[in-house]
């Protein structure tokens, strides 16, 4: 009975472990390496999807919980520690073959990268890709060096430090802002040929020849280079210090300030006009207007110059009337704006209020005051422009009178500033008109008189002065008396 007994344990074990192992066999599935559906990943922030296919088998092996991952390696193709680029939704994938999409990590950067395909139940590892080349162009447009200035120059015996800008001029979108990238240097040979010379953020330079730099994305194209700039050697004399503007040139002032930039040296010195600036001494020198601007720098042993005529974009105008003008009172003067700007914008203030619906390049003005007109260029580059203009009420020369003055103050004020006397007595009247000092001397006669004595200085002090007149009309009626001057 014992015997019977054990051999009914054994058969049933080993029924179960049968059993158990065909399901074991049933649960296994393999994975075959995975085929690329692109020979370089060259990621950017506007594309980064990547395909690749693989085939697993037998189909009915795969649980409804079943998930599917794509692992990256490192640049290396080492899958000690991978990173997971894709992970399926749980019973996404079910037939064989199956291809996925995945994004390449923004930290990519080498020419042998690998993927694999795992599961997840059962738990299954495909062999790796084939390698290739994967970078994730952090920054992917052009950039400066050297402050866009397009030369340098060393003395004999020395050498010229060349360097990617940061944050740069003007829009420069400087890679230094990526710590992670690096880069490569290299000298032309030709018109479209260059050798690689260094790599590194900056390049001393002991030879002559143009240099450029380009951030490392390997064998992956990319738009990330630099400006050419040519080094010469100094033997004897003076080099050639070039400036660059950071808005261009011509540029456009409404944008602010343009940097000017020369080549690096010991010590400089900025100039405009051909006058020196004061405290204008770095490499940098920011101008807001038009002109001829120079700079000298000290290299060492050596010495350059440079200069650059520098031209703003900012729009033309004029208008048509003086800075002070008179009208009778019920007149208008017409005022007419002249401008050479874009699709301009004009805005009309009296006494720095708008007018209401004053938006011609034209304007008749007829109230007395101080009038301004503000020209905006509203296409290309964006500025403005003020005239201004004054309207007065014109003064009667000859306004009536009763009684011939005898105290004026020509100060300047426009009130009591000259010998202003009855109409009977003026200009056409045939009468004559003798103004003396108190020792006789003779300073105005005349027939013709305009009421505007005194017209020049009379050197006056803080004394007042005493003069005579003689007014003698065409009948020889006689009138006399003093005029004083007061200060």
């Amino acid at each position: 009975m014992y015997y019977l007994n054990s051999l009914y344990k054994f058969l049933l074990g080993f029924c179960l472990f049968v059993l158990v192992s065909q399901e074991k066999v049933n649960a296994q599935i393999v994975i075959g390496s995975p085929n690329l559906g692109f020979s370089q990943a060259c990621a950017s922030d506007s594309f980064n999807t990547f395909s690749a296919t693989f085939v697993f088998s037998p189909e009915n092996g795969l649980n409804p919980s079943n998930q599917f991952t794509v692992e990256m390696s490192d640049a290396d193709g080492d899958f000690s520690d991978p990173t997971v680029v894709y992970t399926s939704t749980a019973g996404s994938i079910t037939t064989s073959p199956a291809t996925v999409n995945f994004s390449i990590p923004t930290t990519a950067a080498g020419e042998n990268y690998k993927i694999r395909i795992k599961s997840s139940a059962p738990v299954a590892t495909s062999s790796g890709s084939s390698t290739f080349a994967a970078y994730y162009k952090l920054q992917d447009s052009p950039f400066t060096i050297n402050n866009l200035v397009s030369t340098g120059a060393y003395c004999s015996g020395g050498s010229y430090l060349l360097t990617i800008d940061n944050p740069g001029n003007g829009t420069n979108d400087s890679p230094l802002n990526y710590p992670s990238l690096t880069y490569n240097w290299f000298k032309e040979t030709g018109p479209t040929t260059s050798v690689f010379v260094s790599e590194g953020p900056t390049l001393s330079v002991n030879e002559e020849g143009t240099y450029f730099v380009e951030t490392n994305y390997g064998t992956c194209t990319s738009d990330s280079f630099s400006n050419r700039v040519t080094i010469s050697e100094v033997t004897n004399g003076e080099a050639n210090a070039g400036i660059a503007s950071s808005l261009g040139n011509p540029f456009c002032p409404g944008q602010g300030a343009t940097t000017l930039s020369t080549i690096g040296g010991n010590s400089y010195q900025w100039f405009k006009d051909g006058n020196i600036i004061p405290e204008a001494t770095n490499q940098m020198y920011q101008a807001d207007e038009s002109g001829t601007y120079a700079v000298q720098v000290d290299l060492g042993d050596c010495s350059a110059s440079g200069t650059i005529e520098l031209e703003s974009e900012l729009f033309d105008g004029s208008i048509n009337v003086s800075e002070t003008n008179t009208i009778e009172d019920g007149e208008t003067l017409s005022v007419v704006v002249t401008t050479s700007a874009i699709n301009p914008e004009f805005k009309w203030y009296l006494n720095d209020v708008l007018i209401t619906g004053a938006i011609d390049d034209n304007y008749d003005a007829g109230e007395f005051g101080s009038y301004k007109i503000v020209v905006n260029e509203t296409v290309g580059c964006i500025g403005s422009r003020a005239f201004l203009f004054e309207l007065n009420e014109a003064l009667d020369p000859f306004p009536e009178v009763g009684n011939i003055p005898n105290v004026i103050s020509p100060n300047g004020d426009n009130i009591n500033d000259t010998w202003v006397i009855p109409t009977r007595y003026v200009s056409g009247t045939n009468t004559e008109v003798l103004i003396m000092t108190n020792r006789g001397k003779v300073v105005l006669k005349t027939n013709n008189y305009l009421n505007n004595w005194p017209e020049n200085d009379l050197g006056l002090t803080s004394i007042n002065k005493v003069f005579y007149y003689v007014i003698t009309t065409e009948n020889n009626e006689t009138k006399k008396g003093s005029i004083t001057i007061v200060k």
